[in-house]
């Protein structure tokens, strides 16, 4: 597992996009993935910096691509990144390292690149892809004590990087509509009252993502450093949590309070964006278990980390605004590769366009706590807000904005766009439809 960096980390370079050197997600450090549709166009691939899309159908026909490049940036202008996870990182590595250079200030193509330029406000920013798979992780060892009630969590959390296999097609990009579920749960808890209706204690879940390359044939393992070369880019995750139905139903594991939406930014930032933010993993102290061999990788522990400030917000809609979650994605208790290498050690293949989650990226300080199942103590501390308002849960026109920097000393900053969602009544049957 070998991590480099290249002339695209370079923190001084500066784009002729002015929007790209100020204080922004996309600099010209970043250069992340995405598709788009604007009014006078069918959905397309693009390239984020600053406060535009770079077209990568027109960026391809300006005729100043080396043939590599050429390649990605076709594989990438479609309606789907799918071919661009399946190209040769090689040819993806050139793309970006080719539209480094023609966008530094210092280019000789500005007058042919302008007309490639979209503005994101005139775009509709939409899925990147549909995955394959969705496997959520649980990985955070401060998440797993608190909603186990306190204490070491229990020996398999420790162990493994526990996970359950998700919803690929309830997968959705921000501001997607949050639909409040329908199902069954307890009501008051351990009344053994069962009612059937609108879900009571509606949650959200900060979490990160990675996308996929692919793949390893079936009944075939791959090592963590074999995981690490899958890893094609990351995003942002909310894995919406609908609590009453979750707790009721877990016997067998988590279903209809989970399957309903899973919302993820619409940027794929690359592995190789993110190349400088590295950082070594989650120690062993002593009286925990050591990584297994399998999972064990001297490249992951020194650098298989990322170190990522990811924060939550909450806006209801009577107007109030705040903070509420700020946690360190560097804390989990597991590296994304070696959730990859775990989803795949039993022999399960992996494909390009799946999709893992890490679960809930808790910390351990208070503000670190990434649900409002922890934050309120599963209700029995509402948090309060500026306008005096209260909540234990979510309630109806509330809006949840997920954020991500990722951070390094002497490194640009790089993000990757919002993911947000807002909550909408449930759909009782009772509706009367135009």
């Amino acid at each position: 597992m070998t991590i480099e960096l290249n002339a695209t980390h370079d923190p001084a370079a500066m784009s002729w996009v002015q929007s790209a050197n100020g204080d922004t997600d996309f600099p010209l450090q970043n250069l992340p993935f995405g598709v788009f549709r604007t009014a006078a166009a069918s959905p397309r691939g693009g390239v984020a910096l600053g406060d535009s899309i770079i077209d990568l159908a027109a960026l391809a026909a300006t005729g100043l691509l080396g043939e590599a490049a050429l390649d990605a940036a076709k594989a990438g202008s479609h309606d789907t990144l799918l071919p661009l996870l399946a190209a040769a990182p090689a040819a993806v590595s050139a793309l970006r390292a080719e539209i480094f250079a023609l966008f530094r200030d210092d280019s000789a193509h500005r007058a042919v690149l302008e007309p490639v330029l979209v503005p994101i406000d005139d775009a509709e920013l939409l899925m990147p892809l549909k995955p394959s798979a969705f496997t959520d992780f649980c990985t955070s060892y401060d998440h797993i004590a608190r909603m186990g009630g306190g204490g070491v969590p229990k020996l398999a959390a420790l162990s493994l990087p526990v996970a359950y296999n998700g919803r690929a097609s309830s997968v959705r990009a921000s501001g997607a509509p949050v639909i409040r579920p329908m199902g069954q749960f307890e009501t008051p808890p351990a009344s053994g009252a069962v009612q059937w209706g609108p879900e009571p204690l509606l949650d959200f879940e900060l979490e990160f993502g990675a996308w996929l390359r692919g793949g390893n044939p079936i009944g075939t393992p791959v090592s963590v450093a074999e995981a690490e070369a899958l890893l094609f880019g990351c995003c942002l995750v909310n894995d919406w949590s609908a609590r009453g139905i979750q707790f009721f139903e877990m016997i067998l594991g988590p279903h209809l309070g989970k399957s309903f939406l899973t919302t993820i930014s619409p940027w794929i930032v690359t592995m190789e964006a993110l190349a400088p933010f590295r950082a070594a993993a989650r120690g062993r102290p002593t009286g925990e278990p050591a990584v297994p061999t399998y999972l064990l990788d001297a490249a992951d522990r020194t650098h298989g980390a990322v170190a990522v400030t990811l924060t939550a917000d909450l806006a209801t809609a009577a107007g109030a605004h705040a903070r509420i979650v700020e946690t360190e994605l560097a804390d989990l208790y597991w590296t994304l590769a070696q959730m990859a290498a775990h989803q795949a050690s039993n022999g399960a293949p992996l494909e390009a366009g799946d999709l893992i989650a890490t679960g809930t990226v808790s910390g351990a300080a208070d503000t670190a706590r990434a649900c409002l199942a922890e934050i309120t103590m599963r209700g029995g501390s509402p948090i309060a807000l500026p306008d005096g308002s209260t909540r234990t849960m979510l309630e109806d026109g509330d809006t949840l904005i997920l954020r991500g920097r990722a951070h390094a000393a002497g490194f640009r900053p790089i993000g990757f766009g919002d993911c947000t969602g807002t909550i909408l009544p449930a759909r009782t049957g009772t509706e009367t439809h135009a």
